[in-house]
């Protein structure tokens, strides 16, 4: 278990002594410094215990010294510089010489607080194992999904290359060929919409504006019920006075899934979903992002545009997932 270079605070029974440890590598770490207010002894005899320990092959210098970077005050400034710390082997081994008893103190604190440490970390290796899984599952679902697609319809070589792009990304996404700990499947890092609201009048004016642009005919944007208007009004759905999708990532995912699925027009469903997705995410100024490329790529729209016509209802929350997790800044 990886501690993280986290720091503690240690402070003697008699509040003589207070230091701030240094915790990396399942180990607690002190300078040469930190370990003369430890021992009440000054630095020069506390370097002459060390180099004694090593001398006597107690220890080994590689496996209890190590460099940490740290602030430090020098006179009126303050210093970054790469300083020398000691382990606990190498304190204890130190304290023993110099017959502390405040060495003994620190030492029952020391194993108190890496046993701690040792079981926070054993509880999010678990965690960790069962996202990866997790992970593994979402990605072997996505590409059920395209290949299901496939074997279903003869696909345009501009449809092919999208789905083979999109999954591309995805496994880059989860760093499975890599080092999968990099990204988590999961709604994290989103970005909130604000107030910020599109209305169905808004939405209808703009498909009027994209038939009579593209002399599309008038079965284009032809509603055949009220499911249009469900749709935008499901991705502002609240309960219990918190949004369902609170973030643009998930209303953008969300209302593309709802249009293709809902079936809502006479003609044009799906090139409506992907056309509204795009507005949406351009309207809330999130189409692009900060490299000043589009979040999801147009091969890639196409290709989620397919995936979900042809996916299955319970397979709504992976290809949600999927999206959002695409046009997430978190991802490289």
């Amino acid at each position: 278990m990886n501690t993280q270079n986290q720091i503690s605070i240690y402070q003697s029974a008699d509040g003589s002594v207070q230091l701030e440890v240094t915790l990396d590598q399942e180990t607690v770490w002190l300078t040469q410094r930190q370990l003369s207010s430890l021992f009440d002894k000054d630095v020069r005899t506390i370097n002459e215990h060390i180099r004694n320990v090593l001398a006597d092959q107690e220890l080994a210098a590689e496996a209890t010294i190590r460099k940490f970077r740290i602030v430090q005050q020098e006179g009126k400034r303050k210093v970054n510089r790469e300083i020398e710390h000691y382990n606990l082997d190498m304190i204890i081994s130190v304290g023993y010489r110099v017959n502390s008893k405040k060495g003994t103190q620190f030492r029952i604190w020391a194993s108190h607080i890496l046993k701690q440490y040792l079981v926070q970390g054993y509880a999010l290796n678990e965690q960790k194992l069962q996202t990866q899984q997790q992970k593994f599952a979402d990605l072997k679902q996505a590409i059920t999904l395209s290949s299901r697609l496939s074997h279903q319809k003869n696909l345009t070589a501009e449809e092919s290359q999208g789905i083979l792009s999109t999954l591309e990304q995805y496994s880059y996404a989860l760093t499975i060929l890599d080092d999968y700990d990099h990204q988590r499947l999961q709604v994290t890092g989103t970005q909130k919409t604000g107030q910020l609201r599109i209305t169905y009048d808004e939405a209808i004016q703009q498909i009027q504006l994209w038939r009579e642009r593209e002399k599309l005919g008038g079965l284009f944007g032809n509603e055949k019920d009220d499911s249009f208007k469900s749709s935008l009004e499901t991705i502002y759905q609240t309960f219990g006075s918190k949004e369902l999708y609170p973030s643009i990532e998930e209303k953008a995912a969300n209302l593309l899934y709802f249009i293709v699925k809902n079936h809502s027009f006479s003609d044009g469903n799906k090139r409506i979903a992907a056309a509204l997705f795009v507005w949406f995410l351009a309207r809330h100024d999130y189409l692009f992002n900060t490299a000043g490329e589009k979040r999801i790529a147009d091969n890639a729209l196409v290709a989620f545009t397919l995936l979900i016509a042809e996916s299955k209802p319970e397979e709504k929350d992976i290809m949600v997932k999927v999206i959002i997790n695409l046009m997430n800044d978190n991802n490289p």
